[in-house]
C-alpha cells in the first residue's frame, strides 16, 4: 500500500479496545505529502469513515466531518488539524460500532485519504456481575536476566511469564481471571513493579519500582437493598431505601403487606406514614440489570419517637 499510496499517512494505534457505553480517544497526527499541504490560510476539515474495505462511496460512508454541524457518530476532533493532530474523542460507543475506520482531511477543494492507516475499533459488551474477566499485570523488561517482580493486589498471585516483543524488547506479564462479584465494584487493582538492582541482589533500601492502579467499574442488580425507619417527628415516620446498584436505581417501589396480599403504597427512596398505620412494610430497588426487594420492617405505635 505505502509503495503506491499518494494521500496522507496517520499514526494512530492499529486497533482499539474499548467497553460499549463508555468515551473513547483515539490519538492521532498525520503527515502531509506533495499534493497537499495543510496551513492556516484556510480551515481544513477532519473526516472518518467506516468500511471493512476501503471502498471509494464516499460521502456516504462518512460517519464524522469536523466541519459539520451534525454527524451520524457522536464524535469531536480535539485535535488542532494546523498542527497535524487529528486526535478524536468518540462518545458513547456501542458493539454495533466495531469495524475499520480511514481518516481522511479536506483544504478547501483538496482531499486526501489515508488509506493505508486504518484504525480498527473493537467495542465489546457491557461487562456485567458474574462475567469472567482476566486481569493482566505487565511491566517492560530491560534486562531479561534479571525481570521485575510483579504483584497483583489478588490472590493468589499468578504465574509469571516473559515475552519477547516483535521490536526486541521484552515484557514481564502475569494474569489472573476473576468472577465479579458486586463486592468488587469500585475496587482497586494495583499491579507492582520491582526491579532488581545491584545485580539482582537486595538489601536494606527498597527497590526502584512502579505501580499502576486499574478500578473496577460493571453492572450489576442492586444488592444488600434494606428497608428502615429513619427518623419520626410527630405522628410520623419515614422510612427509607437503601442499596449498592450499578446503572443506579432507577425507582424505589415501596410495599405494604395486607391481608389481600402485598399493596403498592408510593415510590421513592423515602416514604411518610403515620405512625397510627401499623403493619408490615418492605421495598423493592429496581434498575437497567434488575431488582431487589428488602427484608420486612414490622412499624407499631409505640416506635413513634
Amino acid at each position: 500500500c505505502q509503495s503506491t499510496h499518494k494521500g496522507i499517512n496517520i499514526i494512530a494505534p492499529k486497533h482499539i479496545n474499548a467497553l460499549s457505553g463508555s468515551c473513547l480517544l483515539i490519538p492521532c497526527s498525520f503527515t502531509d505529502h506533495k499534493e497537499m499541504k495543510v496551513d492556516g490560510k484556510r480551515k481544513p476539515s477532519g473526516i472518518w469513515i467506516r468500511s471493512t474495505v476501503w471502498v471509494t462511496s464516499y460521502p456516504r460512508l462518512v460517519v464524522y466531518n469536523s466541519s459539520w454541524s451534525k454527524n451520524k457518530y457522536e464524535m469531536k476532533m480535539i485535535g488542532d488539524l494546523s498542527e497535524k493532530n487529528c486526535t478524536t474523542v468518540f462518545s458513547n460507543i456501542h458493539p454495533s460500532h466495531t469495524d475499520r475506520y480511514f481518516f481522511s482531511i479536506e483544504n478547501g477543494l483538496l482531499r486526501s485519504f489515508a488509506v493505508c492507516d486504518p484504525v480498527l475499533l473493537i467495542i465489546k459488551g457491557v461487562v456485567k456481575e458474574n462475567n469472567s474477566v482476566t486481569v493482566t499485570c505487565s511491566a517492560l523488561t530491560p534486562c531479561p536476566y534479571s525481570p521485575p517482580q510483579l504483584a497483583l493486589n489478588l490472590q493468589p498471585n499468578p504465574h509469571r511469564q516473559m515475552e519477547r516483543n516483535t521490536d526486541g524488547t521484552f515484557t514481564t506479564t502475569i494474569q489472573q481471571n476473576i468472577t465479579l462479584s458486586y463486592r468488587y465494584d469500585g475496587y482497586n487493582i494495583i499491579c507492582s513493579a520491582r526491579y532488581p538492582v545491584n545485580g539482582g541482589k537486595h538489601n536494606n533500601k527498597p527497590d526502584k519500582g512502579a505501580m499502576a492502579k486499574f478500578t473496577l467499574f460493571f453492572s450489576y442488580a442492586p444488592k444488600e437493598t434494606s428497608a428502615s425507619i429513619s427518623s419520626s417527628e410527630d405522628n410520623w415516620v419515614k422510612l427509607h431505601c437503601s442499596c449498592r446498584a450499578n446503572p443506579p436505581v432507577r425507582v424505589f417501589t415501596w410495599f405494604k403487606n395486607s391481608t389481600n396480599g402485598a399493596m403498592k403504597v408510593a415510590e421513592g427512596e423515602n416514604y411518610g406514614v403515620q405512625v397510627t398505620e401499623e403493619g408490615i412494610y418492605y421495598c423493592a430497588a429496581t434498575n437497567d440489570v434488575g431488582s431487589q426487594t428488602s427484608p420486612e420492617i414490622h412499624l407499631s405505635v409505640n416506635q413513634k419517637g
